[in-house]
This record gives C-alpha cells, sequence and structure tokens, in this order.
C-alpha cells in the first residue's frame, strides 16, 4: 500500500538496526498462507478462512472488523466436536456474499469406534455484511440413510483490538471489559476504551440454541434421512438491540445488499473479450472497485484495501478515480467532494496538516482517536494536493461537469495555493516534503517506506526531498489548472499557469535528467544532492508529460530493461541498485497501479507495444492468483516459464488501484478517450494485447449519450465497429 503502514521488510528487519520503522505490519503470518476470504460494506469489513471460520492467534488479521476497531476476534464452528472438512468455498462474482461448503470428518466415540462416517453431513455456510452487521445462515442436511444427532457449536470472542493493534503496534495500557450480557437468543459483549468511547457487538441467533453461554452456543439436532434444518446468526456492530427477528433479517438484508451493489457497479461501463480468463480478471476487479466503495455525503468513495487500509486515503483514492475515469467518472466526482470536504484549513504540526493540503488518511479507532498513533485526520502525503487538482481537470475534459467544477473552486484555489506557498519549501520551484514532527511520516510520497528513498550508495537520502513524480504531478496539476481557468472564463489565469507548466518542465529536465541512467533521478535530497538511483518513479513523468519527447525513448529502454521488467511488470526498482530486493515493499517488487500509470506515460508517448507488454505481464500473474484478484504488490522475482508470480506475505487483496489497473491497462492499450463538447469517443492508434482478438466495450456514455463498441483485430491493424448507439455519439478512430 502506499502508505505509512508496510515501513520495513520482516526479512531485511535484522539487517539493519539502525532503521526504525513506522507503523509497520509485522510479517509474523502470511496472508497469502491463510488466504483470506473478505467481505466489506461502509465502514464494516470482515476476513474469514475458508471454512468461514475467524480463528484468533498472534499475527492473525481475521475478523469482523468496523471503524478500525475489530468487533468479532474469534469465531469457530464444529459439529459433533470436531472442525467440518472444507469442500468448497467461493465469493460470488459481485462479492455480494461468502459461501462455505463444509462436510463432517469421521467420527468416533470416546472408546474409537466409528460413530459416523465422513461425509454424511452437508453444512452450507452462507455470509455477508450490510449496514454494520454481518449475517449468516448456516444449513444443515443430513443424507445418511438413517437418524442422526448432530451437535453445531459456535464458538466466540470479542477483543476490541484496535486495527493498529492487529498490525501489530504494541500498547502500555487498554480499556476494560464489561461482563456479557446473556439472553436467551443473544449475548451482548462491550467494551470500554481509553477514549471512554463504548464498543458493543451483539449476536444474535434464531432458533433459541440448546445452550448459550457467553462464548460459545451449541445446537442439538436429531435429522431424519435428507432432513435439513438451518440457523441464522446476526452479528450486529454497535447495535444494542435486535430490530427484527434474524431469519427475517437475513433475507431482507441480502435482497437489500445485492440491490444496492447492482445498483452501483451499472454505472460502469460493460467489458467482454475474446479471453474469458481476462474477462474474469476484468469482472473481479469491477466487483472489487464497487465492494471497496462506501458511500459518504459528498458521494462514492473507494476505501483504499483489505485488511489494512479499509478507509479513505486520499493519494489512493485520487489514483483509483484517474484509473476509473474512462469506466465511472461518478467515482472521481465522489472522491474529489469528499477530499474537497476535508481539506486542511489550518496550520496543525501533529497532523501535518496546511491550508489547502489534501488528506492522507483518516481513522476511527481509540489509538486514532487518543493520538497514540497521528492518523485520526492525517494530512501526511506531498502528492495527495497536486493529484487533486490533476483529477479535477482530468474530470471536467472527461464530463464537461462544469457546475461541480465551480463548487469546488474555493477548493482547488487552496490547493494551489498550497503548492505554492507550502509545498514549495524553499523556493525553487519543486515541491518538497518534510515531515512536521518526530511523529510524522518520514517519506510522504507513495513510496513511503521508510527506507524507500536513498543515494547510489544506499544511503538514506535526507529532507526535505523532492521525489521525482511529485513534480510530474505538479505539472499536471498546472495544466488542469490551465483548462479549468479556461473554461470558467479567467484567460489570464490560464495563461499564467501554462507559464508555470513549462518553466517547470524546464527546470525538472536539467535538474532530475540524468544522461549516464538512462533516466530521471528518483529525487533530489534536502541538500539539493540528486538521489542516482533508476526507479520506477521516472515513469510517471511519462503519465503526466512533463518529460520531453526526446527524452521518451531512454525511459522506456530503461523501465523495460531486463533489470527493470521482471516479466510481470516494472519493479518499483531494478536490480542494479544498491537497495534492491524483490521481496521488500517498495525496493524492488511489482505494482499493479504503479504499472497501470507507467502504461498510460508509455502509451501517451506513442510506445503503445510497451505498454501493452506491461498489460500482459499483469494479465499472466492475474490468470495464476486464486479469484483472478490483482493484490496490492507481488514480489519482483523474475517469471519463469510454467510459474505463477512470488506473492509478497502482507499484501492486502482487494485494493482499489490494484483493482482498477487493468482496466487502466485497457484503456491504455486501445488509446480511449472523450471529447464531451464534441459528444466523440476516440480510439487513437489502438493496440489489442496479445491474449485478446476482440474487445467489446458497451454503455460507454459521454454527455447525454453512449455507445457499444467493438474493438477487433485484423491481421496487423485493429478495426473499430460500433455496435450500437444512443444519442448523438461520435466514435473516430486514428491509425
Amino acid at each position: 500500500m502506499s502508505n505509512i503502514s508496510a515501513g520495513i521488510d520482516a526479512a531485511t528487519a535484522s539487517l539493519r538496526p539502525a532503521a526504525v520503522a513506522q507503523f509497520f505490519i509485522p510479517a509474523a503470518a502470511s496472508l497469502q498462507e491463510r488466504r483470506p476470504r473478505t467481505l466489506k460494506h461502509g465502514d464494516t469489513f470482515a476476513v474469514f478462512d475458508y471454512n468461514g471460520d475467524a480463528l484468533s492467534g498472534p499475527g492473525s488479521p481475521e475478523g469482523l472488523y468496523h471503524r478500525d476497531t475489530r468487533y468479532l476476534s474469534h469465531l469457530y464452528l464444529t459439529i459433533n466436536g470436531q472442525r467440518p472438512m472444507l469442500l468448497s468455498s467461493t465469493l460470488r462474482d459481485d462479492n455480494a456474499t461468502l459461501t462455505c461448503d463444509l462436510t463432517n470428518p469421521d467420527l468416533f466415540d470416546d472408546r474409537g469406534k466409528l460413530v459416523m462416517g465422513h461425509d454424511l453431513i452437508h453444512l452450507r455456510r452462507s455470509r455477508f455484511l450490510w449496514n454494520d452487521r454481518c449475517y449468516e445462515r448456516v444449513a444443515v442436511r443430513n443424507y445418511d440413510e438413517r437418524r442422526q444427532h448432530v451437535r453445531i457449536q459456535i464458538a466466540f470472542q470479542a477483543d476490541f483490538a484496535d486495527l493498529f493493534e492487529v498490525r501489530g503496534t504494541a500498547r502500555a495500557k487498554r480499556g476494560r471489559d464489561l461482563p456479557a450480557v446473556i439472553e436467551p437468543a443473544c449475548i451482548l459483549v462491550s467494551y470500554i476504551g481509553l477514549d471512554d468511547h463504548k464498543r458493543s457487538t451483539r449476536l444474535s441467533f434464531v432458533p433459541e440454541p440448546s445452550e448459550i453461554r457467553s462464548d460459545l452456543v451449541t445446537y442439538d439436532f436429531e435429522l431424519d434421512p435428507h432432513e435439513s434444518r438451518s440457523l441464522f446468526i446476526t452479528i450486529g456492530c454497535d447495535q444494542t438491540s435486535a430490530d427484527q427477528p434474524a431469519h427475517y433479517s437475513f433475507f431482507l438484508a441480502l435482497r437489500d445488499a445485492r440491490r444496492a451493489l447492482r445498483a452501483s457497479s451499472s454505472r460502469a461501463a460493460l467489458i467482454a473479450t475474446s479471453n474469458e480468463i481476462f474477462n474474469e480478471v476484468s469482472r473481479r476487479s469491477v466487483s472489487d472497485l464497487y465492494m471497496l466503495m462506501t458511500d459518504t455525503a459528498e458521494g462514492p468513495y473507494p476505501y483504499a484495501g483489505i485488511p489494512w487500509f479499509s478507509t479513505v486515503f486520499g493519494r489512493d483514492a485520487l489514483i483509483t478515480a484517474h484509473q476509473t475515469l474512462w469506466l465511472d467518472p461518478e467515482i472521481a466526482r465522489g472522491v474529489l467532494c469528499h477530499l474537497a470536504a476535508n481539506q486542511a484549513a489550518n496550520v496543525d504540526p501533529a497532523s501535518d496538516a496546511e491550508p489547502g493540503k489534501i488528506l492522507h488518511e483518516v481513522r476511527y479507532g481509540e489509538m486514532a482517536e487518543l493520538g497514540e498513533v497521528p492518523f485520526r485526520r492525517y494530512y501526511g502525503s506531498v502528492d495527495s494536493t497536486p493529484l487533486f487538482v490533476m483529477l479535477a481537470g482530468d474530470y471536467l475534459k472527461r464530463t464537461s461537469d462544469l457546475a461541480t467544477i465551480e463548487r469546488l473552486m474555493p477548493h482547488i484555489e487552496a490547493a494551489l495555493t498550497w503548492i505554492d506557498e507550502y509545498g514549495d519549501r524553499d523556493g525553487d520551484g519543486f515541491v518538497e516534503y518534510g515531515r512536521l514532527t518526530e511523529e510524522g511520516l518520514i517519506n510522504q510520497a507513495w513510496k513511503d517506506s521508510h527506507d524507500s528513498v536513498f543515494h547510489a550508495d544506499g544511503t538514506l537520502a535526507r529532507g526535505p526531498i523532492a521525489i521525482a513524480e511529485v513534480q510530474a504531478y505538479v505539472y499536471g496539476a498546472w495544466l488542469s489548472a490551465l483548462e479549468i481557468f479556461r473554461r470558467i472564463g479567467k484567460p489570464e489565469r490560464a495563461a499564467s499557469f501554462l507559464a508555470r507548466a513549462e518553466g517547470l518542465r524546464r527546470a525538472f529536465d536539467i535538474s532530475f535528467f540524468d544522461e549516464e541512467l538512462g533516466t530521471y533521478v528518483l529525487a533530489l535530497d534536502g541538500d539539493k544532492r540528486p538521489c542516482r538511483v533508476r526507479s520506477s518513479n521516472a515513469g510517471h513523468a511519462l503519465f503526466t508529460g512533463i518529460a520531453y519527447p526526446e527524452r521518451a525513448a531512454q525511459i522506456a529502454r530503461t523501465l523495460m530493461s531486463a533489470s527493470s521488467f521482471c516479466g510481470w511488470g516494472i519493479r518499483t526498482l531494478p536490480s542494479t541498485e544498491a537497495r534492491y530486493n524483490p521481496m521488500s515493499y517498495h525496493n524492488g517488487s511489482v505494482w499493479p497501479h504503479d504499472n497501470a500509470m507507467i502504461a498510460s506515460g508509455l502509451a501517451r508517448y506513442g510506445y503503445r507495444t510497451e505498454a501493452a507488454r506491461i498489460f500482459e505481464g499483469l494479465f499472466a500473474a492475474a490468470s495464476y492468483i486464486e479469484l483472478r484478484r490483482l493484490p496490492e504488490l507481488l514480489c519482483g522475482m523474475p517469471r519463469q516459464r510454467a510459474r505463477g508470480p512470488t506473492f509478497y506475505p502482507v499484501a492486502c487483496s482487494p485494493q482499489a488501484w490494484a483493482a482498477a489497473a487493468p482496466l487502466s491497462l485497457l484503456q491504455s492499450c486501445l488509446g480511449l478517450d472523450f471529447d464531451p463538447d464534441g459528444m466523440q469517443i476516440s480510439f487513437n492508434l489502438p493496440q489489442l494485447p496479445s491474449f485478446v482478438d476482440e474487445v467489446i466495450l458497451r454503455h460507454l456514455w459521454i454527455g447525454s449519450g453512449s455507445a457499444d463498441v467493438a474493438i477487433r483485430g485484423s491481421g496487423r491493424q485493429v478495426v473499430v465497429d460500433v455496435i450500437d448507439r444512443r444519442g448523438n455519439v461520435q466514435v473516430l478512430t486514428t491509425a
């Protein structure tokens, strides 16, 4: 994740004792080993194992979470005292429900006599989240030829751990647990934190259990041959009373949850191709995006990822919204409006806030409320503010929604002022970062591990640091400001931003381009010494267009060289560099969103073949991954024939900008663009990746119209056909 949280890789921590990681995620237990099942709705998410259990233990992220607190830390179902055997564990294609099919193992009495053979009792656990509750139905069926006694027991526990505790941050003191309140069919467990906030978990059961305790319920069923029974469980976060019986709630809530998912995802353009595996990838990407979407007062907002980042992140949402502008511009509108509503208005060193600055991260847990971590409302990212202005300009180009932009103008003006007055700390024309307190993040660009910015010999750079891609984003912000002020009728202001963009472009080329490296340096340190390190950061200069065209060929060659492109994608750091480690978080790994942004930049300069190669590498990786879901990042090990990628142990999955990456890559290869004023959809030098012969895009909307389009390979050419159109929409192709 491009944020504070992963700091240092556990495998290298012991080798560098002087380096202190910030808010790191200890790799005590690999998420890949546990292979969790995840669900999310609103501010609630859950992590379960394949059986549908949440097993507590050191390093386990499993459980039910609400607003950065774990409301259920243990859930364990047994049949006649034994854990059932797994048959299958599946998420619906739209992520609406988790279904776990289980059966009994061989069951023996105290003398070792077999009393029930395996595979006679079938259990189906169906589970989903809706409105701060987890709903579950357990259906039990007897397939034996004789009557069977079946005992189902469900053990549970709520530790009310703060998310940062789960992630590994030790606390000297915690609040207090209250005695459980036990009723015939429900249990209420509560905790009062040091912030004086009472948090409660209510577990309700239908029918009434045979036995109920503070940590266990028991059901005893006598099942005739082929008879089935169902039990229902509702787990509510901060729900102190049941509003209706659980079995009614289950079916009504399931209906509402599915309707809501269908309604939100219906905004997205539909993708179908000649490659069924890629169809699975794209369907999962869209489903993950809309599962991660949370409805805020200002509109839909993609939370960053599960399990560690299911909250508002500025940078991540801005990039996700940019990657999906072609698919669903309403995401960008929601992101812009929500970030505008939470823009910093004052200087606050504790939160790295300055007037006009855009959010980095918001947290709601006990530790954030108490200031034990600085992220209650935290502004420590240097790139969110220029990315905000960039997205506003690109949203306007995509939609011509001038009304929204005019409402956002005070916030756009404030962001532009921040870039000048706070971002450029020393007046040299470049934007630098440096934390305002010792508790703030050391590195505040997307590669925010403590060791991600360094010199050629591996020495860590000292700040304030001007990182390469942030200058590119500022250039993009100036160009967006140019477009915005031109559209609102202020040509003089527009012209000033054009001059500023051209000036920054010249200065960036002089100070950052290194002929010997064949690319831009990683950063300038606090003494303005260049960090002469090759990195994927340079690709972001192509993304925004700050690179002069004559530099593009060298940068493309460097990025696509064998030391950088590992076969799955472009590494964050090539193998030639001092701190290269393919298992590290930011120094040699492969990030899908990073690659999608680089591919967009390559396509911008006409290097669609290289963009398609990146697309092919990430698609190949996805084809090996369960659910066809690209994770937050992969290890940067070289791709080998007939072998899948190497997973990063604590990568989030799903992750919003990773989910958006295949969708962005498709747009880059097709050269897809929009002119809402001219009602034109264009395909500029389209190229199909090698794994598809045909792409069909439906409901590409623009203005008041839309079109369905087929893009087909025909020899060495790509042909674009209009299948259907609604309204006065034109579809153009340039070869």
